[in-house]
Parts: C-alpha cells; sequence; structure tokens
C-alpha cells in the first residue's frame, strides 16, 4: 500500500467545502491548506462558486489539474459515491474527515467503503478522523490556525486513533520543546492502520522516533502488528487505552476498534520492540528521551549531579520507582572529583550520588563534575538538576555540556523549571540536542525509556 501521496501530496481536493459558513471543517481545511501549506489546494462543492477569492468547483471531476489526494468532509452516505468520483478522476488517495460509520452503528456504510477501496486499490486514512500533518505538504485537522499549537519541526511522528488525544500530545510535546516530522489521526483505520503507517514510517527519513496512541486493533491486525513491531529499527512508544471494562465500552463507541484482552496484548508486546508506557506523561518523557538519542539503549546505572540537595532525594525516589540505580561512586573517586571542584565548593558538595554541588556552583563545577562521571564505565547515563537562579550559573551551560554528549557516546538528561524567563538556559540545550525536562519526575522518566529500549 503507498502511502506517499497521502502524507507528501503535491495536490489536494477538500469536497464539501460551503459557500455559506466559514467555519465548516473543509472550510478551515482548505482555507489553512491554500494560503499555508505547499500542496496545491482545490475547493468542492456540488453549486460551484467562489470562497476567498478562488474558484470552488463542482466537482472534483471539473478540477482541470492532476490531483495527489483528496480531503472528504461530506455527509456519510456520500462518501460511497464521492470515493468513485476521486477513483475516475484518477487521485491517489483520501482522508475521509466524516464521521457516522461503524462508529455510529452503520458498520454497512463502512465496509462499503472498505470494498471500494480494496478493489480499486484506493487507500484512504479515516474515516472519523482529523488526517495528517506533514509541514511543509498539509495539514487537514479542522482546527483553525490561531489554536494551533506546533513546535518546532523534528523527528517524531505520531499516530493516532483519537484525533482529540492527538492535539493533546502535539501540545504537551511542543510545550516540552519536542520537534515533530508526521502526525496521523486514523479513527475509524477502515484502511489504513497502525500496521500499514509503521511499514511508512519504518522507511521514512523524517521519522527517528514513532508515538502512538491506541485503543484497539480490527479483527486479525494485532498479530500483524506485534509482527511489524519487531521489524522496526527506531523506538516505538505505545500509550493505549481500553484496559479497564469502562475503558473498553468507551472504546468500541468511540472507534469501533476491538480493545481485546490487555493483559494477553501488554505481555506479548513486551516480546517486541515497542515500548508501552503507562501515563500520557511518560509518552511524553519518552518520545522527548527518543527524539534526542534514537539509537541509544542503555543500563540502569544513574549518576544525578544537581545544584540542590532537595531535588537530588526527589531525583533519587523517582530512580527508585523507575527500576533504576543511583550507583554508588567509589571513594577513590570521591577524593579525585574533590579535588577538581573549585575551592568555594571543595569542602561544602556532597559527593555522595545524587550529588549536591550546591547552590554556590556554577558553570565549570557543572562541566567538570559531568566530564569526570562521562569517562566512567560505572555510569550510564547522567542526570543534570539545575536551577537557573543559582548565581554563577549562565546560560553558556548548555553548550558546553553537549559538547561532552558529542565527545562520548552517553546521554545527559536536564531538569530545568519550564517558564518563559528561563528559556535562554533551556534553549542552550535543546537547541544542541539535550533533553530538558520540566519536572524531576520527568526527567528520571526519560532515563527510564532509554534504560528500556530494544535495540
Amino acid at each position: 500500500m503507498d502511502l506517499k501521496k497521502l502524507i507528501e501530496p503535491e495536490s489536494i481536493a477538500v469536497i464539501g467545502v460551503s459557500l455559506t459558513n466559514p467555519f465548516n471543517p473543509a472550510n478551515i481545511i482548505y482555507g489553512k491548506n491554500h494560503y499555508h501549506y505547499k500542496a496545491k489546494t482545490y475547493g468542492v462543492n456540488p453549486n460551484g462558486g467562489q470562497i476567498y477569492g478562488q474558484k470552488i468547483y463542482k466537482s472534483i471531476k471539473e478540477i482541470p489539474e492532476k490531483i495527489d489526494m483528496a480531503v472528504l468532509a461530506v455527509k456519510a452516505g456520500l462518501v460511497p459515491a464521492t470515493l468513485l468520483e476521486c477513483i475516475a478522476k484518477g487521485v491517489a488517495g483520501a482522508i475521509i474527515i466524516s464521521g457516522g460509520f461503524a462508529e455510529a452503528g452503520r458498520k454497512d456504510l463502512q465496509d462499503e467503503i472498505i470494498k471500494i477501496s480494496r478493489e480499486h486499490d484506493f487507500p484512504f486514512i479515516g474515516p472519523n478522523c482529523i488526517g495528517v500533518y506533514s509541514h511543509p505538504f498539509i495539514d487537514t485537522s479542522f482546527v483553525q490556525n490561531e489554536r494551533l499549537i506546533y513546535s518546532r519541526r523534528g523527528n517524531v511522528s505520531l499516530i493516532s486513533q483519537s484525533g482529540g488525544i492527538l492535539m493533546d500530545l502535539i501540545i504537551k510535546l511542543s510545550q516540552e520543546g519536542v520537534g515533530l516530522s508526521r502526525t496521523v489521526s486514523i479513527g475509524n483505520k477502515a484502511v489504513v492502520d497502525e500496521v500499514e503507517l509503521l511499514k511508512y514510517f519504518k522507511n521514512d527519513a523524517r521519522t527517528k522516533v514513532i508515538g502512538m496512541y491506541m485503543e484497539g486493533f480490527t479483527a486479525d491486525r494485532g498479530r500483524l502488528f506485534i509482527e511489524e513491531a519487531g521489524k522496526l529499527n527506531k523506538p516505538l512508544v505505545l500509550f493505549k487505552s481500553g484496559k479497564t471494562p469502562s475503558g473498553l465500552k468507551a472504546v468500541s463507541s468511540h472507534t469501533a476498534s476491538i480493545a481485546g484482552d490487555y493483559v494477553v496484548f501488554s505481555e506479548v508486546l513486551k516480546a517486541s520492540k515497542a515500548l508501552e508506557v503507562g501515563t500520557m506523561g511518560e509518552f511524553v518523557s519518552s518520545c522527548e528521551a527518543f527524539s534526542a538519542y534514537p539509537k541509544t539503549s542503555i543500563g540502569n546505572n544513574v549518576c544525578i549531579i544537581s545544584v540542590s540537595g532537595g531535588h537530588g532525594a526527589m531525583a533519587a525516589d523517582s530512580c527508585y520507582s523507575a527500576g533504576l540505580n543511583n550507583v554508588a561512586i567509589p571513594e577513590e573517586d570521591k577524593g579525585k572529583l574533590r579535588s577538581l571542584l573549585s575551592k568555594n565548593i571543595q569542602a561544602i558538595a556532597s559527593l555522595n550520588n545524587p550529588l549536591d554541588l550546591t547552590g554556590s556552583t556554577g558553570d565549570d563545577d557543572i562541566f567538570v563534575t559531568t566530564k569526570f562521571f562521562m569517562d566512567k564505565d560505572y555510569v550510564d547515563c547522567i542526570v543534570l538538576l539545575l536551577l537557573p537562579y543559582v548565581p554563577h550559573l549562565s546560560a553558556d551551560i548548555g553548550a558546553r555540556i553537549a559538547q561532552l554528549v558529542m565527545e562520548h557516546n552517553k546521554p545527559i538528561i536536564t531538569y530545568m523549571p519550564h517558564v518563559d524567563k528561563y528559556g535562554i538556559f533551556i534553549d542552550g540545550f535543546e537547541t544542541n540536542g539535550i533533553p530538558v525536562a520540566h519536572s524531576v519526575p520527568g526527567a528520571i522518566s526519560m532515563a527510564k525509556a532509554l534504560s528500556r529500549r530494544k535495540l
């Protein structure tokens, strides 16, 4: 199944635009893509006319140019005939925004469009979805631009059965400074599902990390999903709902998925390369860690370097809960490190793990300490807990620490309070490829993800 034209189309037709309602989903999709994205965009309404000064065609057949992909936002009952028109036009595939199919009790209507797809080798995403975001080509979500929050361009691609959850994940990843490559909302996933998208993203050069929210499988697709997950050469982070009786019922009514026996699914998943997480917060932390270190897997030994004893204690507790080891530092190494520290903290710094360099420390001591442990085989990962209100800390610290990551094949994860006032400190790390958590448990969650990675 070739999904290239669905992800990177050069031209699209939005079918179902309104001549009178600018807030119609099709109108939002049309306007957004016409003005802000690369794909040449055409509008279709059976009455023809104009919107935004642009010609609206009465049918896709009237559009004089070749169309790569169609976005359908019409009543469910009109979708089968509209798909056949797209096929006759030579369109390569479609995104069906429309709801009112299996999730609404119309399995017969969904079966009809599946049959059309199979008979004509015509892939479509949906129905009951918000489709694809793939900069600079398209964004088929019916959310106005002024309400969207998209992060910097990056290497994480998201797959979600729920459009609403997808938008939440985009916001949360953006707040963490994680860059996105592509996002796909699959809704009822009648034809293009997570299995097909894993095949696509496996070979997509722009995708280094795959994050997935899922509710359940359609019949006989669970085994294929596990097989495809096992073939991946890049991280797959998975967050699943439908684990409880109430969740199972909600999943069935939302996207008509078969959630199945969650315990069995979870156990089978452990044998694959997929990383299942239990909360949305853990999902975001894992995606952030892999975005910075997509080819990294570590052991359990963590060294925590802090400028605050309280933050170090909190990190130690989080390590214990995460199954990570606050590795013991040999007495000989403590003595060597103390001799390297500046005189103003030599006598007051605590060099047990977690290390407390105190609020009197600065860039040089943090750099020296971090470099010291980057050279130690008994440390798999370093977690830096930094506070920008420490007087001797400067915005240069991120770039300096990044040098150590480049010189040594060992990950560093940082905690820094996320507020606009401290953005210059955070950017110093993130623009140099070091992830920055907005909470201490979040930083430890990133280390946990790297330790769970199966290469």
